[in-house]
């Protein structure tokens, strides 16, 4: 489960997270990036379109400096019931995913992952606070704040203008 350097972050960059071998990784190493944060699940409905999509934008995008941060969730229909070593085989054999992929963890309730709830803290009108279901998208600029939040239901290729703007391209 990921957790905070500090009680108060300020950014994306002041947490720790856990990837999908229990390894820490300090989200620092992203600073200067352009990321793009998605809860997700092996089971769902939305899971082939989202990874092929995710897999396309990362493929031409990360060598200007886009990084996609996927965080395995099973709180919505048990879509995602698999261990790590499970997820990463699906990720990386039936998608041939590159971008990192972390630990499982919860983005709703009272275990919400603190990244998640830091990333939930901004000010996203209709959307509210909880994420709706696997596959929810949270744009994140280069100094560590998320400056857009998009549906589950959001194709990840229908953001890349926004992408190519926080990019600089």
């Amino acid at each position: 489960m990921a957790s905070e350097i500090n009680k108060n972050p300020e950014s994306v960059y002041d947490f720790t997270v856990k990837d999908a071998t229990g390894k820490d990784v300090d989200l620092n190493i992203y600073k200067g990036k352009v990321l793009l944060i998605v809860n997700v699940a092996s089971k769902c409905g939305m899971t082939n379109s989202n990874y092929t999509e995710l897999n396309q934008l990362y493929e031409k995008y990360k060598d200007q400096g886009l990084e996609i941060l996927a965080f395995p969730c099973n709180q919505f229909g048990e879509e995602e019931p698999g261990s790590g070593d499970q997820i990463l085989e699906f990720v990386c054999t039936r998608f041939k995913s590159e971008f990192q992929i972390f630990d499982k963890i919860e983005v709703n309730g009272k275990n919400t992952a603190p990244l998640f709830k830091f990333l939930k803290s901004g000010k996203w009108g209709i959307i509210g606070d909880d994420v709706q279901w696997n596959f929810a998208k949270f744009l994140v600029s280069k100094d560590g704040q998320a400056v857009d939040r998009y549906y589950p239901t959001t194709s990840p290729l229908t953001i890349e203008r926004d992408v190519r703007k926080l990019l600089g391209l």
